[in-house]
């Protein structure tokens, strides 16, 4: 994910295109840390629509959250 992304939805994991309430977010170079426990996640933004330049939850409340880095 260095190479950056095309963008996704931070509501719906399923969404293939940004909508009008599918909050769409475009990251850019990052990391993704996937982890069964959401520990590192704690203080991190769970705001549907985050600041992509700052460390964000990504798909907050359902089984597939993650924790998003931006690469500067």
């Amino acid at each position: 994910m260095l190479s950056g992304d095309k963008g996704a939805s931070n509501s719906d994991p399923w969404a293939t295109g940004k909508t009008a309430s599918n909050h769409w977010i475009e990251t850019g170079s990052h990391v993704m840390v996937v982890e069964p426990t959401v520990k590192t996640m704690a203080g991190s933004p769970r705001d549907p629509d985050p600041d992509p330049k700052k460390p964000y939850v990504v798909w907050p409340g359902t089984p597939y959250e993650h924790l998003m880095l931006p690469v500067k």
